[in-house]
């Protein structure tokens, strides 16, 4: 085991190497043929199918489950793919349980969806494990585009302009393409390396460069991209995070969830990730929830969600809020937090009661903790940037900015909601507008 200086309630190890391997098993363990069978035997089929409308990347869904039901789970993958190319991750982490499955006539009529999730990842995972790439790259154009992240809108964005003929090169900060689905999700929502799987196989289409190390700033001007390229698109994602603003926050052990979770994900053996004995996690996102769920997993005896809102303003789906209760996560809502008590480092954490217009109570209380993740929102970063909107880069119609020439998509848009696959159907829907302006 490995210790913290200031704050000796954090460990790593705190959990047997076996029951670790377990806790961060696969959340949705994969279909097999004849469970896929049965699944996809469910579907009605529907003629105006309402899970379609629901999905962001408008995936013909009963279409692929009819072709899984008939025996083709390739022509159903590549029905996905061919609306989104990050099939397989989304359908791992897709809060499927709010889009498609949600409006699923099984659900209204028995409160039992088809499993659509499964399902596609069933299609996807066959595709892909018999190492095949269902597209092909059209004539070379000879124009050239740049993409400025490697996440999921900026990798969606390359692919479908790769297909279109152009040459592409992504740039990304990180030394690992993915973004968000390499470093933002939960270890057990995507296991085995998944992420990077996914990317090599997308790169196989042939016409992407990527060039890691390099960022807005950081070895990239956003004027000379626009000058070495036909267009830009800008995949930057949020890399910033807001603060708590309170009395305490810089004291040791009050982290960032994203980092937390980030090194987790690149753990090469999770029980080295230390975490303390009581854990307050603060925020109502799936970041947060993520965080929590995670820190419990790892074997922290206490682990609290603080929301400043009631549970039916949270972000985190009620699936996810399910789940971590289910993990043994206690979910306070309605209080702020008002100073970080410690010295040196944390040890408790104080809050306000709140009414729901998140006007102050005057009730206080207090958590013991020697750890305590932030996960109140994210940040856009970068000098140079296009015309911002409500802290984000405005666009209007398929991505286009304030900048000639210049697109923008993903979480560091305005518009969308921050999930993967919005930013897939961003990034798609971006490259062929750019198509379509380069081409005339």
């Amino acid at each position: 085991m490995t210790s913290n200086t200031l704050t000796p309630g954090i460990i790593a190890g705190r959990l047997p190497a076996d029951q670790l391997s377990e806790n961060f098993s696969d959340l949705h363990p994969p279909l097999d043929d004849h469970e896929a069978l049965v699944a996809a035997d469910r579907c009605y089929f529907c003629h105006d199918a309402p899970c379609a409308t629901a999905c962001p990347t408008d995936i013909d869904i009963p279409l692929f489950i009819r072709q899984i039901a008939t025996g083709t789970p390739d022509a159903a993958a590549k029905t996905i793919l061919s609306q989104n190319i990050m099939g397989g991750m989304c359908a791992r982490v897709c809060p499927t349980e709010t889009l498609c499955e949600q409006v699923c006539v099984r659900e209204t009529a028995e409160g039992k969806p088809v499993e659509i999730g499964n399902l596609q990842r069933y299609a996807t995972d066959t595709l892909m494990a018999a190492d095949v790439h269902p597209f092909e790259r059209a004539a070379a154009t000879g124009k050239t585009i740049a993409v400025v992240g490697a996440g999921p809108a900026g990798l969606s964005c390359a692919h479908r302009l790769a297909m279109k003929g152009h040459a592409v090169t992504v740039f990304d900060a990180r030394p690992k393409s993915g973004g968000l689905n390499e470093y933002g999700i939960a270890s057990y929502k995507s296991v085995g390396g998944f992420a990077a799987k996914e990317v090599d196989w997308l790169l196989k289409i042939g016409g992407i460069t990527v060039e890691h190390g390099k960022s807005l700033g950081a070895g990239l001007s956003l004027d000379r991209l626009k000058a070495d390229h036909d267009a830009v698109f800008l995949a930057i994602g949020l890399a910033g995070v807001n603060a708590l603003n309170v009395e305490g926050e810089a004291k040791d052990g009050v982290l960032d969830a994203v980092d937390f979770i980030s090194d987790l994900r690149q753990a090469g053996d999770v029980a080295s990730v230390e975490i303390g004995r009581d854990v307050v996690v603060i925020g109502g996102g799936m970041t947060a929830v993520d965080a929590a769920v995670q820190a419990k997993l790892l074997g922290a005896l206490n682990v609290s969600l603080v929301y400043r809102r009631g549970r039916d303003r949270m972000n985190a789906s009620p699936f996810e809020q399910d789940l971590a209760a289910a993990k043994g996560v206690r979910i306070i809502t309605n209080a702020s937090p008002k100073a970080v008590i410690g010295n040196g480092a944390v040890c408790e954490i104080e809050f306000e009661y709140t009414d729901d217009d998140l006007a102050p109570t005057g009730q206080m209380f207090r958590l013991a903790a020697d750890q305590v993740f932030k996960a109140i929102g994210q940040t856009l970063g970068g000098d140079g940037l296009p015309d911002t909107e409500g802290g984000k880069i405005a666009v209007t119609g398929a991505g286009r900015t304030s900048m000639q020439s210049v697109w923008a998509g993903g979480d560091c848009a305005s518009g969308g909601e921050d999930l993967t696959v919005t930013a897939v159907a961003e990034g798609r829907d971006a490259a062929e507008d750019i198509h379509a302006q380069l081409m005339g």
